[in-house]
């Protein structure tokens, strides 16, 4: 069931239960993007309001994530957005940017581009990440300023600036950190809360002994005035607005998806792309951040027993409610406290169990431990972007290995791989070839250079048989290279048929029209029926 309900009391509690989570953690991240704090709530109102009317995952909450946000300070850094208004600015153009190409998406019905980040790389990107963001949150916590922004000279100039780490505001940050890590040990307790409520109460003493706290938060709703970039070079702003899109629906998508399966729902992906643009527009129109449906936020409703999106509402209306109340409070947030609820979030991401399948099956290790590394050295945006390239350039590798089956009879019917099954027989003057991957540009020439060797091998052949099962289509290069073959066995008086062809590859094949592979060739169901009609 997707539709808001008029009421339900279990919606109302969940709701209750995820302000006291979403509230701090917007005011947190917004620090992470190097906005003001009501950056963040901007986006978490933007966020569950919009989604809860227009998405349609029962679960979802759509809010800031730390992920966006890192990404948002990197982008308007690259930008060259230095004084506090270019990048409130440029944050503005950016995260509208975002909403209109997940506009665009949705209009397109592109629900499926996630798909685009293989598993693998998104594992290794997110650890890499939150190590970066969990280093970046450790100036917050020792009351330092630091001025690098990669992850190993941040890293160094940390290490070297030791000597004027401020002991109190350590003290606070690692209280706070070990705090929300014993209270989550205790189901249905609000330890986000409980942790912001303690600080608040000591900001009074810790402020007279130099921690710094949050600050005013100044909620009144600005539009935004945008800046075009020095030189009025827009390509970088879109550029970075596309990586926004991916990184937040990759994230959004994975958390929507985990839940609909738990509870056997239905996904909608281009509705979500509809819906998180809306999403994006208003939070950027606003000032905001850019908002997705976060791992944490989404877990923390399933957990809190929400049965609908009305839940998100309630939890707008209860974070509303903290904002006209207690604002001046929330404004006596000390800052180390905020940076732990930032860490306390990302070390879900920072364990190593994540690599352990990878290792185990022996797939994608590289892949996952390029994604960490290219973060790591690149940055967030062109880490995720090297290490989605690797996973491309690792795959096209595998598929153009040229892997080839000589097929043999077992049983009555059945042609399996005879260096599996050495048992298996074909019948004289026949061979039986198989493609272990699709055929297409990157494979078809070599692949078919293989099968060449094979029927040179073997004495007195008049029939070679083909089976495509593993081409779902055809390519131009894939068709060149079929048709040189089959004029390669007709030159040597062999004859040449195609079994097991999908519906589009027989399509292309029949419009390719080769002289030496006429139709009466490619109609062959099975192996065996083309071997039984020799």
């Amino acid at each position: 069931m997707s539709s808001l309900r008029a009421f339900d009391g279990a919606d109302v509690l969940a709701g209750l239960s995820l302000a006291g989570l979403l509230l701090p953690e917007a005011v947190a991240y917004s620090g992470l993007a190097n906005l003001p704090p009501q950056a963040g709530v901007i986006g978490l109102f933007a966020g569950l309001v919009c989604y809860a009317l227009i998405g349609r995952s029962r679960f979802a909450i759509v809010s800031a994530t730390s992920s966006s946000a890192a990404v948002l300070a990197a982008a308007t850094l690259a930008l060259g957005a230095d004084a506090a208004s270019q990048r409130i600015a440029f944050a503005s153009i950016l995260v509208c940017g975002t909403g209109i190409a997940f506009l665009l998406a949705g209009s397109a019905r592109l629900g499926a581009m996630s798909n685009l980040i293989a598993r693998p790389v998104l594992r290794g990107f997110s650890f890499g990440l939150a190590l970066v963001i969990a280093v970046k949150q450790w100036p917050h916590i020792a009351g330092i300023q630091t001025h690098s922004t990669d992850f190993f000279s941040l890293l160094l100039e940390i290490v070297r600036s030791a000597g004027n780490w401020q002991a109190m505001s350590i003290a606070a940050g690692l209280c706070a950190l070990l705090g929300l890590f014993l209270l989550e040990r205790v189901r249905h307790l609000p330890g986000v809360l409980l942790v912001i409520v303690i600080g608040i109460v000591a900001a009074p003493w810790l402020a007279v002994r130099g921690v710094i706290l949050t600050g005013p938060i100044h909620l009144a709703l600005e539009f935004p005035t945008f800046v075009a970039p020095a030189g009025g070079h827009w390509l970088p702003l879109v550029e970075f607005a596309l990586a926004l899109m991916f990184i937040l629906y990759a994230e959004s998508y994975s958390s929507i998806r985990t839940y609909a399966l738990k509870h056997d729902d239905a996904v909608h992906p281009n509705r979500d792309l509809i819906a998180l643009g809306i999403a994006n527009l208003v939070s950027g129109a606003f000032h905001g951040t850019p908002v997705g449906a976060g791992y944490s936020g989404t877990s923390a409703n399933d957990a809190a027993g929400a049965k609908s999106r009305a839940a998100g509402l309630y939890a707008a209306a209860t974070v509303l409610a903290l904002v006209l109340l207690f604002l001046p409070w929330i404004e006596r947030i000390p800052r180390p406290v905020l940076a732990a609820i930032v860490i306390h979030a990302v070390s879900k991401s920072l364990h190593i169990a994540v690599f352990r399948p990878y290792f185990r099956w022996q797939r994608d290790r590289l892949v996952t431990m390029t994604a960490v590394a290219a973060v790591l050295l690149f940055g967030m945006l062109d880490g995720l972007l090297a290490a989605i390239a690797f996973s491309l350039a690792m795959l096209l590798h595998s598929l153009s290995s040229p892997r080839l089956s000589v097929l043999g009879r077992v049983g009555a019917h059945d042609f399996v791989n005879r260096e599996r099954f050495p048992h298996a027989t074909c019948p004289a003057g026949i061979l039986i070839l198989r493609p272990e991957e699709p055929l297409f540009f990157a494979n078809a020439e070599p692949l078919l250079a293989v099968a060449r060797q094979r029927v040179l091998q073997e004495a007195d052949v008049h029939l070679v048989i083909l089976s495509l099962e593993e081409s779902p289509d055809l390519d131009g290069t894939a068709l060149e290279s079929l048709g040189e073959f089959a004029a390669w066995l007709t030159a040597r008086k062999i004859e040449m048929r195609v079994a097991r062809l999908k519906e589009s590859s027989r399509d292309a094949l029949t419009r390719a029209d080769f002289a030496q592979l006429p139709l009466s060739g490619l109609d062959y169901s099975s192996v065996d029926d083309a071997v039984g009609d020799a």
